[in-house]
This record gives structure tokens, sequence and C-alpha cells, in this order.
């Protein structure tokens, strides 16, 4: 798959402009599959004559007299949309489809060093953006639409290489007997604004927010900065919830959901936990290693009643209603 513009840009005929048009007439009618040639100045773009546009103006009444023996600097456009070979295919397909509805479907000029080095039809270009969006969902878990695993994997070895990092595992706790009681449809509702609030703690801190799957997530950092993203996390998260439930489950505080044994029990309203992990005061050599220290604090975050945050101190830093 191509990512830099550059990648997909083809060679077409460089003219000056002084060349007549004539010369460029020559050049359409050897090569019928050619669009377009670019005008240059010491290897350097200048302009573009689109074929469709360029046959427009001499194809007038008296088109083919005026122009034919004269410079191409009368029908060439001096405005074309020039890119730099390492401009992504996602950002030049944006600029293209931004130009005016006469130029839309002009080449797109690519430059290297500053020198032309080729072009790219709309077509090829959308092909290839097409193929990136493809890409891309393959990588989005689809309810969320955040980075799922593939993209975790990847941000867990980066993590490793930094100096600093935190990492925060968040969950939702007892969301299976919401999920039982309100059904699958009200489920991804509350995943869904869960997600929105970690979105915007993630985007505070300048962090990178994935989602692991059902009621995970995880949010990497690269420092120590933690605490106040983790306290408005369940504050924000405590009151969302409120919408989710009806006025009794919310007066009497728990659901009637059947257990994994089978019985019923009174299961405590949704909650949140986060489980920070740190390389404050250990270096992980591994993924794994850092996943099973994850999993002990998030142990600890089980046991604490509402929602809360632990760190790897091992301190319980918040509950709910703190």
């Amino acid at each position: 798959m191509f990512l830099q513009i550059g990648e997909i840009a083809e060679q077409i005929p460089e003219i000056s402009p002084h060349h007549k048009c004539e010369y460029v007439d020559q050049i359409f009618k050897t090569s019928p599959r050619l669009q377009g040639v670019c005008v240059t100045e010491n290897g350097q773009a200048v302009a573009l004559i689109m074929r469709i546009r360029f046959y427009q103006q001499i194809g007038t009444l008296y088109g083919y007299t005026l122009y034919m023996g004269r410079p191409v600097e009368l029908v060439m456009d001096r405005n074309p949309l020039v890119v730099d070979y390492k401009t992504p295919i996602t950002e030049v397909s944006r600029l293209a489809m931004d130009r005016s509805e006469e130029h839309l479907y002009d080449y797109v000029l690519v430059t290297h060093e500053e020198h032309l080095f080729g072009a790219v039809s709309v077509r090829d270009l959308l092909l290839n953006f097409a193929e990136i969006q493809a890409v891309a969902a393959s990588f989005l878990n689809p309810l969320t639409g955040l980075p799922g695993n593939l993209s975790i994997n990847e941000w867990m070895v980066k993590s490793l290489l930094q100096e600093q990092f935190s990492v925060l595992y968040i969950d939702l706790d007892h969301f299976k007997a919401y999920n039982d009681t309100y059904g699958f449809k009200e489920g991804d509702r509350m995943i869904q604004a869960a997600a929105e609030i970690l979105k915007h703690s993630a985007l505070q801190l300048e962090g990178f927010l994935g989602h692991i799957g059902g009621d995970d997530f995880i949010i990497f950092i690269n420092n120590y900065q933690f605490e106040e993203c983790c306290k408005r996390i369940i504050k924000e998260f405590e009151t969302v919830i409120k919408g989710f439930y009806h006025p009794g489950h919310l007066a009497q505080q728990y659901v009637l959901a059947e257990t994994r044994s089978g019985r019923m029990e009174k299961i405590p309203l949704v909650s949140i936990s986060v489980a920070v992990v740190t390389n404050r005061f250990r270096q992980f050599a591994t993924i794994e290693a850092l996943s099973e220290e994850a999993a002990r604090i998030k142990k600890r975050c089980k046991l604490i009643k509402g929602s809360s945050y632990v760190d790897d101190s091992d301190l319980v830093v918040s509950r709910s209603g703190n």
C-alpha cells in the first residue's frame, strides 16, 4: 500500500513557456491517453496544460488560428496543485477535492527537492485513497471508531522505549449486568459514551486512546501527569451514567441480574476503573511484563466499591463520590 503521493506519481512531458501551442497539439495527438503536460522553468513546475481545456480553447471558431502558432503561455494554468513527494495521499486527496469544479479533474503535480517529479491523475489518487481508508478501517473498532489491538500493540512497544510513560487501562465494572438488563443496544450506547469521555481526556494529555474490545480501553501518555485525568474521567462518567438507568434503579443503586452461577443477585450500577502502570519504579523489558503489572493493579481496582483509579504506587487514589 502506498502512503506518499510521490509513490504513485508518473512522469509526464515537460515543456517550456516558450513552446508553441502546436507543439502541445503534437504531444497530445501522439499520446492519446495522456491527459496533460507540465510547463517547467529550470526544472521547476510553473504551470499545467490539461488536454480537455486545451482543445476547448483552440476548438472555438477562431481558436486554431489564434493559438496554434503562439506560445503556450496563452493557454496554460499558472496555478496548478503542486505537492511535495512526501505529502500523504490522504492530505493530497483533501486538497484536490477542495479545488474548483473547473479544475477538479486536473493532474496533481508532484515535486521532489523543488523539481518536477511527476503527476498523479485524480482517478489514481482516489483509488489509492480508498485503499488507505479500507486498511485504516481494519485497524479501528467498529463500535467506537477508535484504534484497535494492532495499533495498541505498536504503542505498547513505543512506550517501552520512552524515558517516561504512563499506561491507563480502563474498563467498566458490572457492565454485563447492565447489558443483560437493558439490552445490547443500550450497552453499545454506554460504551460509546465512555469512549467520548476518554477521547476528551486523551486529547488534553496529547495521548493515544485505543479500544481493546468490549468495555476495555487504554490510554498511553509520555509523562506521569495522569492523576487529574483519572479524576476527570471518573467524575464525568459518574455524571453521564445516571442517564442510562431508570429512576428506580438509580434510587436503589443496583439491578437484579443473573450471575454466572445462574443465581439472581443485586448487582451494583456500572462504575469505571482505571489501572495505571508507569515506569517510575521499575523498567519493563517486554509487553508481557507490562500487561502482567496491569492485571495486578486491575485486580486491586475491582476490590474497590464504585469508580476508582489505582496507580503502581499501590495506593488507592480515588473513589467515586470523593
